[in-house]
C-alpha cells in the first residue's frame, strides 16, 4: 500500500498522548482509533484500504446473526478478515440470545478476534422490524440475556456498541454499561445520539462522560468525529479512552491514521496530495471490482468515488458523470479525466473541504448505515 503524507508541524511543547493501548484480555488495541461498522460502506475493500493506510483497528459491517448462523455466502463474505494483523472485530446484530451466541461462535471460527454486539442501529427495518439494534436499549433485561449468552459462547473479548438511549426520555446508556460490565463485556462504544435522532442534530460527546463514570470498562466515543481536532475535543469532553470514526471516513480511508498520529504526538498531519488521493481511489476501485465482481462493483463504487471527490473543483459535475457511467471502462476514463488535470495543475488538498463535506452529509440519507 502506498504511503501518505507525513506530518509537517511539530508541537510547540512536549505532548502528552491523549490515547493509550487498551488490553481487552485476549486482544490488544494499540491505538484506540477505530473505523466504525457501517453497512454498505465498510466492506472488505474499504477496511483493507484503511488498514493499509494505517488505521489501528476496523470493524466489519453489521451482520445479521441469523444469516451468520446459516453461514449465508454473502454474510460470510461481509465478515472476512482484512488480513493486516492486529485484532479483527466482527459486529453482530440480532434479538435472540442463542442465535447471537451461535453467530459469535461462527465469527470466531472464521477468524474474529473480537465480537462486537450492535445495540445502536437506528434503521427502522432493524430497530422496529426486527426488535434489534437500538431497540434492545428499551429492554435492559433482554439486553442482558443477549450480552451474557454471547460472552459465554466464545473465548474472545466481546464488546458493545450503543447509543445514548432510545430517546431523550430514556437516556440509559450509563446503566446499560454497568449491566454490560456485569455480563462480561470488555469495552463499550457510545454514539452520542439517541435512536430517535438517527443522524440529525449534533452528537453529545459530553454525555459519554457519564457512561465512562458509570463503568470501569474502556469507553469509546463515537459520532461527528470528522478530523483530528474533533477527536481531541471528543476525548476531552467525554473522558473516553478512544474514538470511533464513522461518516468522517467517507472517501478518506487515511483518516484513522491521521487521527491516531495527532492524538499520540500532537502533530497535525498534512492531507494526502491530490496525486496520492487519486492513486488511493484507483486502488480502492480496483479492489471493489475484484471483491464484488465487475457489475456489482461498478454500482457499489459510485458512492465511494463521489466521497473521494467531495469539495474538489468541478466535483458536482464529475459525480453526475460517474453515476451515469454504464461500464467499468467508462467509469475509469471518467475518473482519469477528472483527476489527472487536477494533479497536473497542482491543486492542493485542504482539510477544510472535508469538514464542510462531512457536516453537509448529516442532511443526507444515512439509513444504510449501521453505526
Amino acid at each position: 500500500m502506498m504511503s501518505m503524507a507525513t506530518p509537517h508541524r511539530q508541537p510547540e511543547q512536549a505532548h502528552k498522548p491523549l490515547i493509550a493501548p487498551i488490553d481487552l484480555g485476549g486482544a490488544r488495541i494499540e491505538a484506540p482509533v477505530i473505523l466504525a461498522p457501517m453497512s454498505g460502506v465498510t466492506d472488505l475493500p474499504f477496511r483493507r484500504m484503511a488498514r493499509g493506510l494505517g488505521a489501528p483497528m476496523v470493524v466489519s459491517e453489521m451482520i445479521a446473526s441469523a444469516a451468520m448462523v446459516r453461514e449465508n455466502r454473502t454474510t460470510l463474505k461481509m465478515a472476512e478478515i482484512d488480513g493486516f494483523g492486529g485484532p479483527a472485530s466482527v459486529q453482530l446484530a440480532g434479538c435472540d440470545p442463542q442465535v447471537m451466541a451461535e453467530a459469535a461462535r461462527v465469527a470466531v471460527d472464521k477468524g474474529a478476534a473480537i465480537v462486537d454486539i450492535n445495540f445502536g442501529c437506528p434503521v427502522k427495518k432493524v430497530a422496529v422490524g426486527q426488535s434489534a439494534g437500538s431497540a434492545l436499549m428499551k429492554d435492559e433485561v433482554h439486553a442482558a440475556r443477549i450480552l451474557e449468552a454471547t460472552v459465554k459462547a466464545v473465548s474472545v473479548p466481546v464488546t458493545l456498541k450503543m447509543r445514548m438511549g432510545w430517546d431523550h426520555n430514556s437516556l440509559n446508556a450509563p446503566n446499560l454499561a454497568r449491566i454490560a460490565e456485569e455480563c462480561g463485556i470488555r469495552m463499550v462504544t457510545v454514539h452520542g445520539r439517541t435512536r430517535q435522532m438517527f443522524y440529525t442534530g449534533v452528537a453529545d460527546w459530553a454525555f459519554v462522560a457519564g457512561v465512562k463514570a458509570a463503568t470501569k470498562l474502556p469507553v469509546i466515543v463515537n459520532g461527528d468525529i470528522l478530523g483530528p481536532e474533533d477527536a481531541a475535543e471528543a476525548l476531552r469532553l467525554s473522558n473516553a479512552d478512544g474514538v470511533m470514526i464513522g461518516r468522517g471516513a467517507y472517501g478518506r480511508p487515511w483518516l484513522m491514521r491521521q487521527v491516531a498520529e495527532y492524538l499520540l504526538t500532537g502533530v497535525l498531519p498534512d492531507e494526502p496530495s491530490i496525486a496520492e488521493q487519486y492513486a488511493t481511489l484507483m486502488a480502492h476501485y480496483g479492489a471493489m471490482l475484484e471483491h464484488h465482481g465487475r457489475d456489482p462493483g461498478l454500482r457499489l463504487a459510485r458512492k465511494h468515488v463521489a466521497w473521494y471527490s467531495k469539495g474538489l473543483p468541478g466535483s458536482a459535475e464529475f459525480r453526475v458523470k460517474i453515476n451515469h457511467a454504464d461500464t467499468v471502462e467508462q467509469a475509469i476514463d471518467t475518473i482519469r479525466a477528472f483527476y489527472e488535470p487536477l494533479v497536473e495543475a497542482g491543486v492542493e488538498a485542504t482539510r477544510e473541504r472535508y469538514s464542510e463535506a462531512g457536516r453537509a452529509a448529516r442532511s443526507g440519507d444515512d439509513e444504510a448505515l449501521a453505526a
